[in-house]
């Protein structure tokens, strides 16, 4: 059955903030051409390493711990669609963010309306999916839920 030895495709050169470690990864998202996305949560940061790449691109946050547009807190779940746009879980801010191919900030489109259990709040959500007709599910860890939204909710959430 093959090979029972695995092959690092991310990291694997100790915990570290360099592009070619991670600290303390948590999710992942493969894409087509098998990149692979990570979420590398006490770096506060989501990498994309291409297929052999030795060293990581940093396609969202990285600007160190914080709750502006260009910060993350801990990313956790994460999703990238056909255009390349990341969606993430910023589980230290109770948000979801999107954030466009190649953007140098994201925009939130989900939460960010501080820690709680109203209907625009998150409590440390750890995970997301979109179905095939493009609902948006969210675990909402710390509330006990996990919420489903529509594309018109999304826009308008908060």
């Amino acid at each position: 059955m093959g090979d029972k030895n695995g092959i690092v495709v991310a990291g694997g050169n100790g915990q570290g903030a360099s592009l070619n470690q991670v600290s303390v990864p948590t999710y992942i998202f493969i894409d087509r051409e098998q990149s692979v996305y990570v979420s590398d949560s006490n770096n506060h940061r989501v990498m994309k390493w291409n297929k052999n790449a030795t060293q990581g691109i940093v396609v969202a946050g990285g600007q160190g711990q914080g709750d502006a547009m260009t910060q993350l807190s801990y990313p956790r779940g994460l999703f990238v669609d056909t255009l390349g746009t990341i969606y993430v879980v910023d589980s230290g801010n109770h948000r979801v963010m999107r954030w466009p191919k190649g953007a140098r900030q994201g925009s939130v489109i989900v939460g960010g309306n501080g820690l709680g259990e109203g209907v625009n709040q998150l409590a440390w959500p750890m995970d997301l999916s979109f179905d095939r007709h493009g609902l948006l599910y969210i675990v909402d860890t710390n509330n006990h839920r996990v919420q489903r939204l529509s594309v018109e909710q999304i826009h308008s959430f908060g």
